[in-house]
């Protein structure tokens, strides 16, 4: 019967998947990668240079990265934390041990928007070091990013960031030591297929804040290692939530004390059709606001703009789905 066949279909899927799984992983095993030499002195300024002091889960993420990437074997490691934990810093430390061993890294990140604030971060914090960081995205012009290509391969870019076009077959590496992985699950399926190619022989680190069953499942059943940042930051608050009933004096006191204090607010509004409405009801209940409207229907460039000028403080009310 029809349940029986799809059982039978649903049992081929699943030893389709942990073939090819094994597969990569037994490959992995089987070939020898590149143990990365570190030099503890160089490292150390490079620590030192950082602004806050790491958490002691941050510390231990880090301990277990350094250590993967000075085995022979090529390292595939997921560090999960909650937004602001921490594990950019993470991803840095990494990809200064691998530059410092003159190898190429390689950031890869689901949106134009996350590959520019990568960029600018990066800068900041390499910018005593010298080390040749550039990008690849909508930002950058056809002229600008072939130029940049030709730079990748001839190897003179030490840091490569960039949306799914890092994953084209025109992006050729000199000598590629470690790709990162900024929240893997919103890359689509054929993404994914070239990450998990490139898997038997560079190191890999991914990064989230929200792992999908399959890859948490790889963790926890010791097929890819797992570091966890659960404490916060020194002096950064827990998140609180509030559920209460509308009142538009209760959201127009929350939104002044946020723009008081140079911050920013998300008002999170589902309905597409009016949500031009609610921030014209917003503009009149917060007159001192000032608003920006982004949603999934609007042409992808634009919302671009708006979340950029968004994150640079151009408006500091976002009424978005």
């Amino acid at each position: 019967d029809a349940w029986s066949r799809a059982r039978q279909k649903a049992a081929e899927k699943v030893r389709d998947v942990a073939a090819e799984l094994l597969d990569i992983y037994a490959q992995r095993a089987a070939k020898e990668g590149f143990a990365f030499k570190h030099d503890r002195e160089q490292y150390q300024l490079f620590c030192d240079s950082f602004p806050f002091e790491t958490t002691p889960d941050q510390a231990q993420a880090i301990n277990a990265v350094l250590s993967d990437m000075c085995q022979p074997l090529a390292m595939d490691r997921l560090v999960c934390g909650d937004v602001g934990f921490g594990k950019t810093e993470v991803a840095m430390r990494a990809a200064f041990l691998a530059v410092d061993n003159h190898k190429q890294v390689a950031v890869l990140v689901p949106t134009t928007l996350l590959a520019q604030q990568h960029y600018d971060n990066f800068r900041d914090r390499f910018a005593n070091w010298p080390v040749r960081i550039e990008m690849i995205s909508r930002f950058r012009s056809a002229k600008e990013q072939t130029q940049i290509l030709a730079e990748v391969a001839e190897g003179k870019i030490d840091i490569l960031i960039g949306t799914h076009k890092l994953l084209q077959s025109d992006v050729k590496f000199k000598d590629l030591g470690l790709l990162i992985v900024d929240e893997e699950h919103r890359f689509g399926v054929r993404h994914k297929e070239r990450i998990k190619a490139m898997r038997a022989n560079v190191d890999i680190l991914t990064l989230t804040a929200t792992p999908i069953p399959r890859t948490l499942n790889m963790a926890m059943s010791g097929m890819r290692d797992l570091s966890i940042i659960a404490t916060p930051p020194a002096r950064r608050l827990a998140v609180k939530t509030f559920v209460r009933e509308y009142d538009s004096l209760v959201v127009r006191e929350a939104i002044l004390r946020e723009i008081l204090r140079g911050g920013q607010v998300y008002y999170l509004y589902n309905d597409v059709e009016n949500i031009q409405k609610a921030a014209e009801r917003l503009a009149e209940l917060v007159p001192e606001a000032r608003i920006a409207i982004g949603h999934g229907q609007m042409r992808e460039r634009e919302l671009e703009r708006v979340m950029n000028d968004f994150h640079h403080q151009r408006f500091n009310v976002l009424v978005c789905t």
